[in-house]
């Protein structure tokens, strides 16, 4: 009798525990579980384009484009109790069967398309760079990462078809913007035209309670810009050239510009350098002169194993790419890049292949 009630006690807990919902407990482990593979993909895909870019080789992005999980479970109780009383012999069994299934189905989508190429390409809008640095971001890594000129002076561009230094000018202009955006005395405000329709326009404000050292930065961009000393807002436009001297003329990059030019940046091996699989890149110089650091490093290494302590790490060609986890600037580029991306208009993918994987 020990052994029914010890079986029917086992079975009732079993019943117990199936009336519990399953989905209700997975959802934060799964939810930051997947939020976490999720990121780390799109990082490894990012960095691998980045790369591939790098060798002249075309960059591919896949979507996640939904991921569903589904889960299953079995339980199954038997016991009996035989008796035979000519033999006065008892005979019992207890027996048990469970089966848990996790079968999650992750569906990937190809980015590509005449509207996700247009995207790419599109040059972003000079006020979307001054609402990134009206965000917080720094005036010179936006200026750096975002933009091919200012009012004429050029910025440094990577590409192989149109490899180019920056004018001493530029960087100038942007460690003095840096200072002036550190002191709150440069902002941004939008305009709006009179009439139907109409859709004004955005204005650069360069005034505010100043340190004689920051005043003295306004009047170097005021001369570097070809400005109007006595003028505090000036209009801003898409353009190389200023139509006069209360306009910022921004020529500013698109996505993929923004990639190209990044993509110089990796450290690739010498001997693919010799063997003419890639272009040598060139070495920046400040605005007076003094070398300036890599806006982004991207190491490379031969070593068999995943480098330790990255950021990202991809294997191309043979060679491990990553980017170190201690690279405090490096991290905050390739954020920005990534933040960047995620503005892209990604359109078009009723015509492109979906790939449905149940990864059970």
């Amino acid at each position: 009798m020990k052994i029914i009630r010890a079986a029917t006690l086992y079975t009732l807990l079993l019943l117990l525990s199936g009336c519990a919902s399953m989905g209700a407990h997975k959802i934060e482990p799964d939810r930051a579980a997947f939020t976490n593979a999720i990121s780390d993909s799109w990082k490894s895909q990012m960095l691998l384009n980045i790369v591939k870019i790098r060798y002249g080789d075309a960059p591919v992005f896949l979507d996640v484009a939904s991921v569903i999980s589904s889960y299953a479970m079995e339980e199954q109780v038997n016991f009996g109790f035989n008796w035979s009383s000519a033999a006065l012999a008892t005979f019992q069994n207890v027996g048990g069967y469970g089966r848990y299934t996790d079968r999650p189905t992750i569906t990937y989508s190809p980015l590509m398309g005449e509207k996700f190429a247009r995207s790419l390409m599109t040059p972003i809008p000079p006020p979307a760079i001054l609402s990134l640095m009206q965000a917080g971001y720094r005036a010179d890594m936006v200026l750096r990462v975002a933009v091919n000129a200012i009012n004429g002076h050029r910025n440094r561009f990577g590409g192989g078809g149109r490899l180019r230094k920056a004018d001493p000018e530029f960087y100038q202009l942007t460690e003095k913007l840096r200072n002036i955006q550190n002191s709150g005395a440069m902002g941004m405000r939008v305009t709006r035209a009179p009439g139907p329709g109409s859709t004004g326009g955005t204005v650069m404000v360069l005034k505010g309670k100043t340190t004689q050292e920051v005043a003295q930065d306004r009047i170097a961009v005021g001369q570097i810009l070809g400005l109007d000393p006595t003028a505090e807002e000036f209009s801003v436009a898409y353009g190389s050239v200023a139509k006069n001297d209360h306009e910022i003329a921004i020529l500013s990059r698109s996505v993929l510009e923004i990639l190209v030019d990044l993509a110089s940046y990796v450290e690739v091996p010498p001997s693919h350098i010799e063997e003419k699989r890639v272009i040598a890149s060139f070495e920046d110089l400040s605005g007076d002169g003094r070398p300036l650091p890599p806006l982004l490093k991207i190491h490379s290494s031969s070593s068999i194993e995943k480098p330790a302590d990255a950021l990202v790490a991809v294997p191309y060609r043979g060679y491990w790419f990553w980017i170190d986890d201690r690279d405090v600037a490096s991290k905050s580029i390739f954020s920005f890049l990534m933040f960047i991306f995620t503005l892209t208009e990604t359109g078009g993918k009723d015509n492109t292949p979906i790939v449905t994987i149940p990864a059970g």
